[in-house]
């Protein structure tokens, strides 16, 4: 398992759409925490095949391919690499094998029992032209702030959305402004499985070119999710559960200004769909899979 720790390579890059240059300079204090941020993590990982909880909400069946690190100790390895902690977050899920290259991130986001009926008459390209509008709007604050700009090109997944198991799945690739028809940009391949008080998320980091490849590993977790009774979608009470404000549509549009940082894309977005809060941006880690990977594999030799 010598790529252990390369897939905090993938995270980082997708970060990069989000900071300025020279935002993960590191001391020599901060690299010691990456250490053991790095060490206790590998310690805590939960190896397939196992059940994982998933806090109160559900619970995952880890297949032999894969290894889950926990919520302490994921939360752990992201502030070591600068990010303020994201209470959503659950864990970690890496591939055992040096052949893969991807990470995907666990989250819970307790936004309440969202409604689906707008799943029925979303328009896609609709939807898309709004995302592009918001990334255009974003650029001149973007600017402002020392961010590279950034263009969308379209879906590497357009939102599909299954209403009998509700489950979403959708994807976005983005890239900065003036980069080569050839680049291999790092996507969020992003899917969900809603619940009677908000959605887990199961987000595929990866390159590109590999998503028809990688795609099968979030699939699969995807599939083996189940939420535990009285949590589950068809749980939800009228008369005592909270609604969240948006839909489906409007929540494509809330995660893509979180993830990539198109603060704008709300705002093009409401006229349209939804009322919706503007979200926090939250970068993930610099080159902490490689570290994390190397750790694994000099203790596995040694």
């Amino acid at each position: 398992m010598r790529a252990f720790l390369s897939r905090f390579a993938l995270a980082a890059a997708s970060a990069l759409f989000l900071l300025p240059a020279g935002a993960y300079a590191q001391n020599a204090a901060a690299q010691e925490e990456i250490e053991a941020a790095t060490k206790a993590a590998y310690a805590a990982a939960q190896e397939g095949p196992a059940d994982v909880k998933l806090g109160d909400q559900a619970v995952v069946r880890l297949p032999e391919s894969m290894f889950f690190v926990p919520r302490l100790q994921a939360d752990r390895l992201m502030a070591a690499h600068g990010n303020g902690k994201d209470p959503s977050l659950l864990g970690l899920v890496m591939p055992k094998s040096d052949d893969d290259d991807w990470v995907i991130t666990v989250n819970f986001d307790k936004a309440g029992y969202i409604k689906d009926d707008d799943a029925k008459n979303w328009n896609v390209e609709e939807l898309l032209d709004s995302l592009r509008d918001g990334t255009e709007q974003s650029n001149e604050e973007r600017k402002k702030l020392g961010f590279p700009e950034l263009t969308m090109d379209g879906w590497v997944e357009a939102p599909k959305y299954d209403s009998n198991t509700q489950r979403l799945v959708w994807s976005v690739a983005v890239k900065h402004k003036g980069d080569g028809a050839n680049e291999n940009p790092t996507v969020n391949y992003n899917t969900y499985a809603l619940g009677r008080d908000g959605y887990i998320t199961l987000d595929l980091i990866t390159q590109k070119n590999r998503v028809p490849n990688d795609k099968a590993a979030v699939l699969t977790l995807l599939d083996n999710l189940n939420y535990v009774e009285g949590k589950r979608y068809a749980d939800f009470n009228s008369s005592t559960d909270k609604v969240a404000e948006y839909g489906l549509a409007a929540l494509v549009a809330g995660v893509a200004a979180k993830k990539l940082g198109l603060f704008a894309v709300i705002a093009a977005f409401l006229a349209k769909f939804a009322k919706v809060g503007i979200l926090a941006a939250a970068a993930l880690g610099g080159g902490l899979w490689k570290r994390l990977r190397a750790k694994k594999a000099g203790q596995q030799q040694s």
